[in-house]
């Protein structure tokens, strides 16, 4: 199949009509007529339905379209590897979590940035389970999320451990008082976020039901909401400590025991590895220049009432 004529069909499918596509690919609609026309017959069956507001994908289209997808980003992937020379340049498409953004992510990105200018950053931040996504679909180059994280198709390696804390309004009741008091609220990212998964266990555990929910797509508004007695939250300790108006909260660890979580980093397993990406890895805290290239590492357990450094080197495992 001519990758033209895929590229063609992909953004006919994205439009939805012949003259958007035309326009997205700066050519005549006669063009994307034609290389539709051929594919189709190359094919020998019908890749859209045509009606009167613009044109949909038949059932063998749909089929198309993640291979046209995959062949298109294998083909982005095999001309970055062609021109990888060694130099760290071009661009990293980078993946985080919203606590991690806000936290962690700003020193780590100025670091990164000095001593590497000649790279185009691109950062795009949601839960856990979105970010895996676009990792997976290689949208994204690399991502920082929650672990654990057990997939045939990705590498991962912890950079930093984080305490998961209970927080509540200084001048709130205890959730159980709450739940008693009228109705408990847990605020909390939206679905896909691990640590959502997490709060929602331990009230469960805990016996705090039934809860409402009330969702936010920041940290900044999530701990506003909390600071206000809106309702409680899950969240890393770090995150709670660096907001800037932490004196409206109170911070209890998790009981029966403390809880603690990986931020692993992830990438495909059979992605290019260039000079940008082991760069990014070795700026991040991993152990050496080739971090993205270890396997999954192991979680090491931590000894009762001892604390834990904010970042540790990947375990290797052979």
């Amino acid at each position: 199949m001519d990758p033209t004529a895929l590229a063609t069909f992909a953004a006919v499918a994205r439009r939805g009509s012949v003259s958007a596509a035309a326009q997205e690919l700066h050519t005549v609609q006669s063009n994307v007529t034609t290389r539709l026309k051929q594919l189709e017959g190359e094919l020998g069956v019908s890749l859209f339905l045509r009606h009167s507001r613009g044109m949909s994908l038949t059932d063998a289209g749909t089929r198309l379209l993640a291979y046209a997808q995959r062949l298109a980003d294998l083909a982005t992937e095999a001309l970055s590897a062609v021109r990888d020379d060694g130099l760290v340049r071009g661009s990293l498409r980078i993946g985080s979590m919203e606590t991690t953004a806000a936290v962690r992510l700003p020193a780590v990105l100025g670091r990164f940035h000095r001593a590497h200018p000649d790279v185009q950053l691109e950062v795009r931040t949601g839960p856990t389970a979105e970010l895996l996504e676009h990792v997976l679909a290689r949208r994204l180059d690399t991502a920082l999320v929650a672990g654990p994280v057990d997939h045939p198709d990705l590498l991962a390696a912890s950079v930093f451990r984080e305490e998961l804390v209970l927080v509540t309004a200084v001048d709130a009741g205890e959730p159980d008082v709450q739940l008693r008091d009228g109705g408990l609220t847990a605020v909390m990212f939206r679905q896909g976020c691990s640590y959502r998964q997490r709060l929602e266990a331990h009230f469960a555990a805990s016996g705090w039901l039934p809860f409402r929910r009330l969702e936010f797509g920041t940290l900044e508004g999530l701990l506003g909401c909390v600071g206000a007695g809106v309702g409680v939250s899950v969240l890393p300790r770090s995150a709670v400590d660096a907001y800037r108006g932490r004196d409206d909260l109170r911070v209890s660890a998790l009981a029966p025991k403390p809880m603690w979580v990986e931020t692993l980093l992830v990438r495909r397993r059979d992605a290019h590895v260039g000079a940008a990406l082991r760069a990014w890895g070795a700026t991040i805290g991993e152990d050496d220049a080739s971090a993205l290239s270890l396997p999954r590492s192991k979680t090491r357990r931590q000894a009762p009432g001892t604390s834990s450094p904010s970042r540790r080197p990947a375990t290797r495992r052979a």
